[in-house]
């Protein structure tokens, strides 16, 4: 190691410096021969924008609020109490203590990152240890948009209500294997300080202790409420921030690889529009998705893959699967799960674990939770056969 930010000395020009340029340019070289090179720089400069005024701003404006709304739970013990309520819940099943499931719900009203910013909040954070911590993204991002997805299905029919309901069952079970499968791999990551307290003011002792304590800010009953409102309205803002390089970055690519050309086909360097490659292997890979999902619509598969970015893009595919046959209820009750589950989190994943300070693990995130949407998907599939 160098000393600088921990990074090593390597030689200046090595193998891997050839094999990322025949990559890098290769994949450039791909999409560009495909959507044309100005209309593919376009493309992405027009997508990188939009994502910042569309998501990125709407994202800190609920890291925010969410924070504000942390903050104020935090100084009046509400988070202690949730804590105690749902210890015996939580603890057994996802292997998290009970106050994450105020993260659970503000990203179930919200969207995915508003989890967050409960993470920032050390009166929150008290009652985690060092393992737990980075597993809150994949929590958080299972239940990213919920309410919306769920109320979206719904409106579709009422013969859809059972099925979204079966769907949010399913996303459930897919957040357990999720955040099960990234505290295994946190838990080896940290060793030895696996089961330190994530609050490093803190020693073991005192994760035993926490529910008998708590702080507060000075001042009377208005000043506390408003410190802590801006305070953690603060600490979303800086959440915000955070997260806007891995959101236009991985997002933007995303996207490209994910939607087509423009209307009539042609490419006209608007935002959104790529190359349906994710498309493309979905419909290669549909042998695989029928037995395990119900599809009986090649065309079906657009809808996860399409959620892998961005679940907003993927529900608005639904009334016109709907109204061409090609998704049926079991079909909606796989949707909402995976939609749900998933909820676009290639976009947003490697922005949130930057913001829990976690980035090396954020592989292992990426990886734990396409197998809790898949799981997820396939669960909902199962409980419609038995239910519907």
């Amino acid at each position: 190691m160098d000393g600088t930010n921990g990074k090593k000395k390597v030689k200046a020009i090595g193998l891997e410096t050839f094999v990322f340029l025949v990559i890098f340019i290769g994949g450039f070289a791909l999409i560009g021969r495909k959507m044309g090179v100005g209309m593919m720089f376009k493309t992405m400069m027009a997508t990188a924008h939009d994502l910042l005024l569309s998501t990125v701003f709407l994202i800190m404006a609920m890291a925010v609020l969410a924070g504000a709304i942390s903050g104020v739970l935090s100084e009046f013990g509400a988070i202690a109490l949730i804590n105690k309520i749902f210890a015996p819940l939580m603890k057994p099943i996802w292997g998290l203590p009970g106050a994450s499931i105020t993260g659970a719900v503000a990203t179930y009203l919200s969207d995915n990152p508003a989890i967050i910013s409960f993470a920032k909040d050390k009166t929150f954070t008290q009652y985690f240890k060092k393992y737990q911590v980075p597993a809150l993204c994949n929590l958080g991002t299972s239940f990213g948009m919920g309410l919306i997805v769920t109320t979206f299905m719904i409106a579709q029919g009422t013969e859809f209500i059972v099925p979204a309901i079966i769907g949010n069952v399913g996303a459930i079970i897919g957040s357990v294997v999720s955040v099960r499968l990234m505290m295994a791999q946190t838990k080896k990551y940290y060793g030895d300080k696996a089961e330190e307290p994530y609050d490093e003011n803190m020693d073991v002792d005192d994760l035993d202790s926490k529910s008998e304590f708590r702080y507060i800010r000075e001042g009377n009953l208005f000043q506390r409420t408003l410190d802590a409102l801006l305070e953690g309205g603060k600490n979303g803002v800086e959440m915000g921030m955070s997260i806007i390089p891995g959101v236009l970055i991985v997002c933007t690519f995303v996207m490209m690889i994910t939607f087509g050309p423009g209307e009539n086909g042609q490419y006209t360097g608007a935002a959104y529009e790529g190359v349906k490659f994710l498309p493309f292997v979905g419909q290669k890979l549909q042998f695989i998705f029928e037995p395990l999902f119900g599809f009986h619509s090649p065309e079906a598969i657009a809808f996860p893959i399409t959620a892998l970015g961005a679940v907003g893009a993927a529900i608005s595919l639904v009334p016109n699967f709907i109204e061409t046959g090609a998704a049926l209820p079991n079909d909606i009750a796989v949707f909402t799960a995976m939609g749900m589950c998933w909820s676009g989190y290639l976009s947003t994943h490697i922005g949130m674990m930057d913001a829990l300070e976690s980035r090396p693990l954020a592989g292992k995130a990426i990886l734990s939770h396409t197998i809790g949407g898949l799981i997820a998907g396939v669960s909902a599939h199962l409980l419609f056969m038995l239910i519907g």
